[in-house]
């Protein structure tokens, strides 16, 4: 049995699945959907578009097309064939109505507008996925992870994910990437381009995305809020790696000593520490820092800047690193702990330093009288001895002191804290040191003997 139209045999049946037509007739159709169609063979695929059937099948990928054009001009993604060349940028096209888009590009022509904000686009299919950002539509749905988008292209973007292609690639270092456009970005990094500027500070930058999170430094804004913590932040990328804290994601690891990291920028930052590498130096005393934030937080030694305020004592301190350490005075928070003598600390850098009095290592020598001392922060404290030297002054009754731990004690006296309490008794104290030697009274320890 034939295709048929009202009195007419449109395809034989025979000849279906080959898509061949072999008609006798010459009249001029009226179809139902007041299509005109003058060639035979125009009538035949426009028929195929009424009733769905698709009669043409790619070997390659089984999809199947409603005439045979449709199908050659698709082979094209399989052969990789591009016969229509750009004459301006010599760029090439598989399609030749890809070309004539592209063309615009050069001629700068838009004949497509938006009748909502009147932008306009060079093409009539980027138009109406940009007016699907006025009305919300996603018409386009991942199957694998029922993600939505307003158009295919995005779509098609977004399925790399899934399967991990990374079409395009980097000439210069050979890097790839999922979509065209972060290849153009990227390739910004080897040139040196920054064309977006900021037009409050005239920073420039090399994307747009980047140019509208910086711009939020001088507004104010944090779009981007953590639904665990309710912290809020600049960008969606800071806010994915914030996120990692909560999950304790750490994907970036270093390959000498396996330690791993949540952030990308911070694993080349510690390879430093193994390769000695410290590329920032100090314009004032030409000391070098292997980050860029600790030299900016050293070069507040010579300042004497202090952005960073405490919120429970106004204490301003000179690094956010610093106002970190500093506020677990307040919390009573030791995180770090020494797995022989179980004492816990506030700061990091105490615990190596406390580490020196199990193992009895002493670096650091008096060069006046050979005293050895573990921290070098005690043997400076210690040289005031020597040198007679009190930098530290009370400013209630000008008493001076070589330390300032000792200056700290002393203002007890004035203040009446004492901070330190027997367990036994309740007596308070002043210092560490006098409450020591009062828990000897309860032990019946006596320490300071005479020897005749």
């Amino acid at each position: 049995m034939a295709l048929r139209f009202g009195n007419f045999d449109l395809v034989p049946e025979s000849q279906l699945m080959t898509g061949v037509t072999d008609f006798t007739y010459q009249e001029e159709l009226q179809l139902d959907c007041k299509k005109q169609n003058p060639l035979n063979h125009r009538l035949a695929r426009h028929m195929r578009t009424q009733n769905g059937k698709k009669y043409y099948e790619c070997e390659e990928c089984k999809k199947t097309f409603p005439s045979k054009s449709n199908l050659v001009v698709h082979m094209r993604i399989h052969t990789g064939e591009k016969p229509y060349e750009c004459e301006t940028c010599k760029s090439k096209f598989s399609r030749k109505s890809h070309l004539a888009v592209h063309m615009k590009i050069h001629s700068g022509e838009k004949p497509y507008e938006c009748e909502t904000c009147k932008k306009k686009f060079s093409s009539k299919t980027i138009l109406a996925g940009h007016v699907r950002t006025h009305t919300g539509e996603k018409p386009y749905e991942c199957e694998e992870c029922k993600k939505k988008f307003s158009s295919k292209f995005n779509l098609a973007e977004h399925m790399r994910i899934h399967s991990g292609e990374k079409p395009y690639e980097c000439e210069t270092c050979k890097r790839k990437f999922s979509i065209k456009s972060h290849l153009a970005v990227h390739m910004r990094i080897h040139s040196g381009e920054k064309p977006y500027e900021c037009e409050t500070c005239k920073k420039k930058f090399s994307t747009k995305s980047i140019l509208a999170c910086h711009m939020r430094t001088h507004t104010g804004e944090k779009p981007y809020e953590c639904k665990e913590c309710k912290k809020t932040f600049f960008s969606k990328f800071n806010l994915a790696v914030h996120m990692r804290i909560h999950s304790g994601e750490k994907p970036y690891e270093c390959e000498t000593c396996k330690r791993k990291f949540s952030n990308k920028s911070h694993l080349p930052v510690h390879m430093r520490i193994h390769s000695g590498e410290k590329p920032y130096e100090c314009e004032t005393c030409k000391k070098n820092f292997s980050t860029k934030s600790i030299l900016a937080s050293h070069m507040r030694t010579h300042t004497g800047e202090k952005p960073y305020e405490c919120d429970v004592c106004k204490k301003k301190l000179s690094s956010k690193f610093a106002l970190t350490e500093h506020m677990r005075t307040h919390t009573g928070e030791k995180p770090y702990g020494c797995e022989s003598c179980k004492m816990e600390f506030s700061i990091k850098s105490s615990l190596p330093t406390h580490m020196k009095t199990h193992n009895g290592e002493k670096p650091y020598e008096c060069e006046a009288c050979k005293r050895k001392f573990s921290i070098k922060s005690h043997l400076d404290v210690h040289m005031r001895i020597h040198t007679g030297e009190k930098p530290y002054e009370c400013e209630t009754c000008k008493k001076k002191f070589s330390s300032k731990s000792y200056l700290s004690v002393h203002m007890r006296i004035h203040s009446g804290e004492k901070p330190y309490e027997c367990e036994t008794c309740k007596k308070k104290f002043s210092s560490k040191s006098y409450l020591a030697s009062h828990m000897r009274t309860h032990a019946g320890e006596k320490s300071y003997g005479c020897e005749t």
